[in-house]
C-alpha cells in the first residue's frame, strides 16, 4: 500500500503546478505535474493534508479553495522558502522546498486573505499609483518653473 502524504508543497504557475507530498517522517512520497484544471480533482481525492504554497495573489484564491475542502493551507513568503532549496531552482524542486519549509516548526506563515481583503488591497494599490502620478507631474511642473516653459505648459489645453 502507497502512503499517503500528510504534508504537501504546491508551485504555482499559470498552466502546470507541480506538487510533492511529504509522509509524516520527511520523505517524499509524491510527485506529480498537474494542470490547473486537474489540481482541484486531485486535491478533492486526498484525505485532510497541509498544503504550503509561496504567498502571492494567486495563492490566497487557491488556499480558500483548499480549505473548503477540510485541507489545511499555509502560505510562506518567498524569501523564507529559498534557503529550503537544495539544488537549482527550478519547479519541482521549489515544491519540494515549500513542503519542506511547512514542516520547520519555527516557520512564519502570511495570514490567508479573503476575497473582500484583496479587493480592499487592490484599491489602496490603485489609489496609490494615482497618488504618484499626480506627484510626478506636480514636480515636473515645478522643475520646468525656471525655464520659462511654464506658462506654456499651464495655458495649454489637454
Amino acid at each position: 500500500m502507497k502512503p499517503y502524504p500528510s504534508v504537501l508543497g504546491i508551485d504555482l504557475a499559470k498552466r502546470v503546478f507541480h506538487v510533492v507530498g511529504m509522509d509524516d517522517a520527511g520523505h517524499v512520497v509524491l510527485r506529480k505535474r498537474l494542470t490547473r484544471d486537474a489540481l482541484m480533482p486531485f486535491i478533492t481525492q486526498l484525505p485532510p493534508v497541509i498544503i504550503g504554497m509561496e504567498a502571492c495573489g494567486g495563492a490566497h484564491y487557491w488556499a480558500r479553495r483548499f480549505r473548503e475542502y477540510g485541507h489545511t493551507a499555509k502560505l510562506i513568503a518567498p524569501q523564507f522558502v529559498k534557503p529550503c532549496v537544495k539544488s537549482n531552482k527550478n519547479d519541482p524542486g521549489d515544491a519540494e522546498a515549500i513542503c519542506e519549509a511547512v514542516t520547520r516548526p519555527t516557520m512564519r506563515f502570511v495570514p490567508i486573505k479573503e476575497v473582500e481583503q484583496q479587493d480592499l488591497q487592490s484599491l489602496h494599490r490603485a489609489r496609490e499609483r494615482v497618488v504618484k502620478a499626480r506627484t510626478a507631474l506636480v514636480n515636473e511642473i515645478r522643475g520646468l518653473e525656471g525655464s520659462g516653459q511654464t506658462r506654456v505648459i499651464l495655458h495649454a489645453k489637454l
